[in-house]
Parts: structure tokens; sequence; C-alpha cells
């Protein structure tokens, strides 16, 4: 049986911290501070929903996959709990806040809200270099669908945050990009779930969003940008909804049996 460093030991040593790569599996990166860094590992697992929505997490368990004590694990969820990507529950275990119709529908609202804002105010920032990095990640995007790999969808949701992000921090808000950050990280887990639709769909990638919200932003034409921004976070949760309303009406047809 291999030696395992007691806990305190290796929050003290500074021993290495663990990171999903894409491939879903774990690999260490240099410790920082080692609070900040949990946190900053779960905010990331959260907002690329390797999370999913309902699942409990263990403050042990947590602490297990990530090589460091419970301290820093329990005050990195307090953190994520307070921002409401997580709930507490009553046993000291928290989880990702179930999947709800009403809560599908706040979120994708707030996001076509504040995004449609900060979009337009990255607009007149946006250069050559910010549309080059555009279309690279929309193509990326694409050839990713296009290929048999198991790690395809955590590819996809990593690009299309790369794809939203050139645009949200050419707007310069400092205000605006942390409601950005906490919607992103609260809707992480119903992004996976959406991908996971797609993919069982066998939907075209639905790069074409992005590749009209870039022509829109070239022309400088806010409208259309705004159009095409809401049309590609509409897409996300509407695949959830549909799933969730035929859910819904399966059990009424079971109930009145």
């Amino acid at each position: 049986m291999a030696h395992r460093t007691p806990r305190a030991d290796r929050q003290t040593e500074g021993a290495d911290l663990l990171r999903f790569d894409k491939g879903g599996s774990i690999s260490p990166v240099h410790r920082e501070t080692l609070q900040d860094r949990v946190y900053a590992e779960l905010r990331r697992s959260l907002i690329h929903g390797l999370f999913a929505t309902g699942e409990i997490l263990r403050i042990v368990d947590l602490a297990d996959r990530l090589n460091t004590s419970t301290m820093p694990v329990r005050e990195a969820l307090g953190r994520l709990v307070s921002e409401h990507a997580l709930e507490a529950l009553p046993n000291r275990s928290v989880r990702v806040p179930p999947m709800t119709r009403a809560r599908l529908d706040d979120l994708s609202r707030a996001r076509v809200l504040i995004e449609s804002q900060v979009t337009l105010l990255a607009m007149p920032n946006l250069g050559p270099e910010h549309f080059a990095r555009l279309r690279a990640l929309t193509e990326q995007c694409e050839a990713a669908f296009g290929t048999h790999d198991p790690a395809v969808i955590r590819t996809a949701t990593e690009l299309n945050h790369a794809f939203h992000y050139t645009i949200y921090q050419a707007s310069g808000s400092a205000v605006l990009l942390p409601l950005i950050e906490s919607l992103w990280l609260q809707s992480g887990p119903y992004v996976q779930s959406a991908a996971v639709l797609h993919q069982e769909r066998s939907d075209p990638a639905g790069t074409h969003h992005h590749w009209q919200l870039i022509a829109a932003l070239e022309r400088h034409d806010g409208p259309a940008a705004v159009e095409a921004l809401t049309a590609d976070i509409s897409r996300a949760f509407n695949l959830i909804a549909a799933r969730l309303d035929a859910e819904a009406a399966a059990d009424r047809a079971s109930a009145n049996g």
C-alpha cells in the first residue's frame, strides 16, 4: 500500500494541488496560496460543468481528490455557497443546486440582459487581433465537434468560455465582469447538461451563432450582435428546458395513468 502524507503535512509542505485536465482526470499544478488555489480549482470545475446539477460535494472526498487538508476545501465551499454557486445542506455537505425550470429561466434571462450590455460596451474596443482570436476559437470548436474524442464536451465548453470572454474582457467594465463570472459559475452545470443533450441529438455544432456574432461586431451592428448573442445563450438553455418539459409531461401522464 502506498504511503500517504498526513493531510496537515500536505498543507504545510506545499504539496501539489490537483487540477482536472481536458480528459476529465486530475493533474498536479504548483501551489500559490493553498486556500486560493483550492477555491480557484473548484470554481473552474463548476464553470466548466465538472459537477452535475444536484451533485453532493463532500469535504473529505474533495480534500482527497485535491490532495490537501479539509480546511481549505471547507473555506472554498463556503465562498461558493455565498456566491450562490452551491447550496449548504444540514449534514455539513454542500450540493450543486438542482435543476429546476424556474432557476433555468432566471439564469438565462440574467445572462442575456447583462452579457448583451457588456458585448455592446466591448464592440468599439475590438480590433483585428480580437477577431482573429474569435475566428480561431470558433474553428477549434467546430473541429472538436467533428471528432470522436470522449473529452469533446469539456473541450467545447472551454472554447466557448474563451470565445465569450475574449469579447467581454474588451469591455473594460470592472463592475459588470464579476457579475458575468458569477452567472457563468451558476450556469456551468446547466451548460454541461446542454452540451450532453446536443451530442445525444447529433445537432450541428451551433457555432453559426458565433460566426453571426463575429460578423455583427465587425460591422459595429449592435442590434445584430445582441440578437446573435441572445440566440447563442438561449440555445443551450432551451435544450434543457425542452427536456425538463418533456419529463414533466411524462410524469403527469404517468400520474394520470
